[in-house]
């Protein structure tokens, strides 16, 4: 049963103070449940409506035992703004901090304020095979109900770990890792040879990269306007600079 008092702890999960106190986050929606029941993360609780429990019989779990409710009273818990047929309480873990090996990718975000950014670049992250995101300590939260959601069930394939930026930085440069990131005043993407592995930094919405991970550089690129003499707006968006950046690494990998 979903009584009123778990509603209201499931509401205040909205916030990061209870998430922290709680060690737990929501997961909701039918597609972000299924793809939560196919991943390795600890599920605390479960409510479902008939309908979800009809539709995939074969992956609902038998330990924790899932609540059926219907969908007037799973809305009233839901922080979405359309009604949901799952609804999920998972725990918390701690990510794994290891730097990549010779040849991979990964990428590190340095005070991304935006959860619909952070969501996307992860989403982004796993379709161009990044197993890794390192985020600064004051980057939104990973488990905020809308970077869960904009994640599109990614989340629970790629290992985000918060660290300490300063110091990471420093472990990959004595393993010779490249350390590579976007500047107005970097060369162009598509006329560089990228580096096959190494450590990707984005920076913040609107001051960039903090100047003490920027003179780490061993890669400064410039994703080019178009035409290039004619720039119209001084950025791109974070998200979709991350993603032009992954797709040049990996078109350059065929």
């Amino acid at each position: 049963m979903l009584t009123n008092n778990k509603i209201k702890f499931i509401k205040s999960l909205e916030h990061k103070k209870y998430r922290k106190q709680h060690a737990c986050y929501v997961v909701e929606g039918e597609k972000m449940v299924l793809e939560l029941l196919q991943s390795k993360y600890s599920l605390l609780e479960l409510y479902i409506t008939d309908a979800f429990m009809q539709k995939h019989p074969a992956l609902i779990p038998t330990q924790p035992v899932p609540v059926k409710v219907d969908e007037k009273t799973l809305k009233k818990a839901s922080h979405l703004q359309t009604a949901t047929q799952a609804l999920a309480l998972v725990a918390i873990k701690d990510g794994e901090i290891l730097l990549p090996k010779a040849n991979e990718l990964a990428l590190a975000l340095d005070h991304i304020q935006d959860p619909g950014n952070l969501g996307t670049i992860i989403r982004s992250a796993l379709w161009f095979g990044i197993k890794t995101i390192y985020c600064s300590i004051d980057t939104v939260d990973v488990y905020n109900p809308k970077v869960v959601q904009a994640t599109m069930g990614a989340l629970f394939r790629v290992n985000v770990v918060y660290t300490d930026l300063d110091r990471l930085i420093e472990q990959a440069k004595k393993e010779h890792l490249p350390l590579i990131g976007t500047r107005l005043d970097g060369t162009n993407l598509y006329q560089e040879k990228l580096p096959n592995g190494g450590i990707i930094l984005m920076g913040n919405e609107s001051k960039g990269l903090s100047v003490n991970l920027s003179q780490h550089l061993d890669f400064s690129l410039l994703i080019p306007s178009f035409p290039a003499e004619t720039r119209q707006m001084e950025s791109l968006n974070v998200s979709v600079a991350t993603a032009l950046v992954l797709a040049e690494f990996r078109r350059q990998q065929i």
